[in-house]
């Protein structure tokens, strides 16, 4: 089916102005058929600009629905528009196929936060105590791990082990944060993502006395005092549900700003209030470098088979907790 880019446009004109679509479109049209040709899919995370997450990705969502759709993908090449971490998951849950990361350097802070060797100390200092690790980390610390967590499913993960206390890492806050939510003793790790953890509490007022009636929506990788002063916490997905339901006037939402850019698009009577905190990670990935990566089908995630099982079965166990 011939690419519509009149109908691409108006999915997008709130929030690309016009001549930078035109720019845009030669980087579109090269991917569309360059999908076509090496029968590829191209994931993209809720941070990725609008050019992207409205214009190529045929798979939208946060950590936890990306890995859920990774696993009935039926194209040859998975394209991961996202961070390293996203792809390693791809990866994992499909091993017979090529998954490709258009920036290898796009890692992600929390995922350089804590290795192998640090969850293998955290078991020996805690003897028996389950290991939940965010899937925010590499396959080599998934491995490590008895199960994997994302933020949209980090308060099921806990409450289905039904014991007093678990390890949860990296994310601190995060962990707070459930903790809270649970009652759960939760052990952490003092990892924090570099854009979350730069939201505070007095931004949230301030914003709150600039915009009255304003609803704010919280990622619960913020500071718990930041959460405490939103009117509601949850994963990407559960921000964007959140929207669609309620239907809010006026919203900020307290994430990365990309994130309200895409929302936004689906939206046009909700006024969408920009604390733009940027992921240099996440910004990383441009339609250019999809462009290449699938021109020269460059750069593969490979992952060392002594620990992909272990990882995958992390991952797999996640994926089980309805």
């Amino acid at each position: 089916m011939p690419l519509d880019l009149t109908q691409l446009y108006q999915n997008v004109a709130r929030v690309i102005p016009p001549a930078e679509w035109a720019l845009f479109l030669p980087d579109i049209e090269a991917i569309t058929r360059l999908k076509r040709e090496r029968n590829a899919v191209i994931l993209a995370h809720n941070y990725q600009t609008p050019e992207i997450f409205h214009g190529v990705a045929d798979i939208v969502g946060d950590s936890l629905a990306l890995a859920r759709e990774a696993m009935h993908v039926e194209a040859d090449v998975i394209v991961l528009a996202g961070v390293h971490f996203m792809a390693e998951t791809a990866k994992l849950l499909n091993p017979s196929k090529t998954v490709l990361i258009p920036d290898l350097r796009a890692g992600c802070s929390l995922a350089e936060s804590i290795t192998p060797a640090d969850v293998r100390l955290m078991r020996e200092r805690y003897p028996g105590v389950p290991v939940i690790t965010y899937v925010n980390t590499s396959a080599a610390v998934k491995a490590e791990s008895d199960i994997c967590c994302t933020s949209g499913n980090a308060k099921k993960i806990v409450e289905s082990f039904g014991v007093p206390e678990v390890i949860m890492l990296p994310d601190e806050y995060l962990a707070q944060n459930i903790a809270a939510e649970t009652g759960v003793k939760i052990i952490s790790w003092a990892g924090h993502c570099e854009v979350h953890e730069r939201f505070t509490a007095r931004e949230i007022l301030e914003l709150r006395r600039a915009h009255p009636g304003i609803t704010v929506l919280a990622h619960p990788e913020c500071p718990p005092e930041v959460v405490a002063v939103a009117d509601f916490a949850g994963s990407t997905a559960a921000m964007s549900d959140y929207v669609a339901r309620e239907q809010p006037a006026r919203v900020v939402l307290i994430t990365e700003c990309s994130m309200s850019d895409n929302v936004a698009v689906k939206h046009p009577n909700t006024q969408f209030i920009r604390p733009c905190n940027l992921c240099p990670h996440m910004k990383r990935i441009t339609l250019s470098n999809i462009r290449e990566c699938l021109e020269t089908m460059q750069s593969e995630v490979v992952i060392d088979p002594a620990i992909a099982g272990r990882a995958r079965l992390a991952v797999e166990r996640m994926l089980a907790v309805l």
